[in-house]
């Protein structure tokens, strides 16, 4: 069904089942020490209606129920009209670490004056994504008078990355522009490197739940919509729950970003930082009730992927991840992230405020504990389905149940 919804061909659906996806020759080209591949689940989320269009959502995750919950969660946001995104244009930020400045009020002010100059000197150098439209946007300063190895000033680069990550194209930009600001300023130019905390290219999504979805009983069902509010409160004011709020966030997001081959550990890093921007770490999204008597849910973060370059054009189930997807540009895939992280946060803490997390997931937890008990085949289903009816679902009545069946 999902090779005709996107129109897969033969090569596209033998690399998602495995059978000529990533091979050792292809891994070796991009790590180093390579001694094999490793694989994942993948599976699709169902239910995704994102600005008016229907998605399928390829998800990477080893962990059992997320994909369940979060199709569950996109049915009840799809009884209200789905989800409505939108995304900043992809900046990215470059830094470069000044020290050793007689003044840095000076040598920020140098730096200012020639911001038009150097700014087209880092477009000079061209590119793909320069030529496609992108490149050097702005510079800015920060100072920051007093660290423990004396004053800084910390330049900017503001870099539009177009549809890719835009991690190298940053990092030659920031390079290249040290030794003139060096020059500009009379300090010493230590780090170039860009920033995780991609604040200027998030990504956001809302949606709304009629309170009338989520119970089939009125009084259960506002039960339900105040619970996830006060679950969400909880999470915005107190840090260990926002952890593990944010976790489940990221549950969501990270299983695209890795099915579409990008980097998921710097969309975690912007993500959490983000979550800190006031001092104190706290929840991504916000929930409340509208005058419609409606549960409006949103998110907003800092979402830096891309649709070209990197792992996303050389590994064949990325490609075909994206096919699946249907973007046609980076920002739509950063939109249906959020959508995916909403969706995902929204199960989680519905769960939590009505029959509580490990009833769901154990279910289906309970397929890994019989396989890891040695069961195969039909029999997994069997072992899963005893240890439920009998809710008992632990490795050790697993393995009992496994050599009954053996037994037999």
């Amino acid at each position: 069904m999902v090779s005709q919804w996107a129109s897969l061909t033969s090569a596209e659906q033998s690399a998602m089942l495995g059978i000529s996806g990533l091979n050792a020759a292809q891994a070796d080209h991009m790590i180093e020490n390579t001694v094999g591949v490793y694989a994942l689940p993948m599976g699709v989320a169902t239910n995704f209606l994102v600005n008016g269009k229907d998605v399928l959502i390829p998800m990477v995750i080893e962990e059992p129920s997320v994909v369940a919950a979060v199709s569950n969660a996109a049915r009840l946001f799809r009884e209200g009209g789905g989800f409505v995104t939108g995304s900043d244009d992809p900046i990215m930020i470059g830094q470069i670490q000044l020290l050793d400045l007689p003044d840095v009020y000076v040598a920020a002010g140098a730096v200012m004056a020639q911001k038009q100059q150097l700014l087209a000197e880092v477009n000079a150098l061209g590119g793909s994504i320069v030529e496609r439209g992108g490149g050097a946007r702005d510079l800015q300063v920060r100072l920051l008078p007093q660290t423990p190895v004396g004053a800084m000033l910390i330049v900017h680069l503001l870099y539009d990355a177009q549809d890719a990550m835009g991690a190298n194209a940053v990092n030659t930009a920031v390079e290249y522009l040290a030794p003139q600001i060096e020059s500009i300023t009379g300090g010493r130019a230590h780090l170039r490197i860009l920033s995780n905390l991609t604040d200027q290219r998030k990504a956001r999504a809302e949606g709304v739940i009629p309170i009338s979805a989520l119970a089939d009983d009125p009084i259960e069902a506002e039960r339900t919509a105040r619970g996830v509010i006060e679950a969400w409160a909880f999470a915005d004011a107190d840090p260990y729950r926002a952890a593990t709020h944010n976790k489940g966030i990221m549950n969501g997001i990270d299983a695209v970003v890795i099915a579409t081959g990008n980097d998921w550990r710097a969309v975690e890093a912007g993500a959490h930082a983000y979550a800190a921007r006031d001092g104190q770490y706290r929840s991504l999204t916000r929930y409340w009730i509208d005058e419609a008597n409606r549960l409006h849910g949103w998110i907003e973060l800092p979402l830096a992927v891309g649709i070209v370059g990197g792992a996303t054009r050389v590994h064949p189930t990325a490609q075909v991840a994206l096919k699946i997807l249907g973007v046609d540009s980076a920002q739509s895939l950063a939109e249906i992230c959020a959508a995916v992280g909403l969706a995902q946060n929204f199960a989680a803490i519905r769960a939590l405020a009505t029959e509580g997390i490990q009833r769901g997931h154990m279910r289906m937890h309970a397929r890994q504990i019989a396989m890891a008990a040695g069961a195969t085949g039909m029999d997994v289903m069997r072992v899963v389905e005893q240890m439920i009816d009998e809710n008992n679902i632990r490795p050790e009545r697993a393995r009992a149940i496994v050599q009954a069946l053996k037994g037999q």
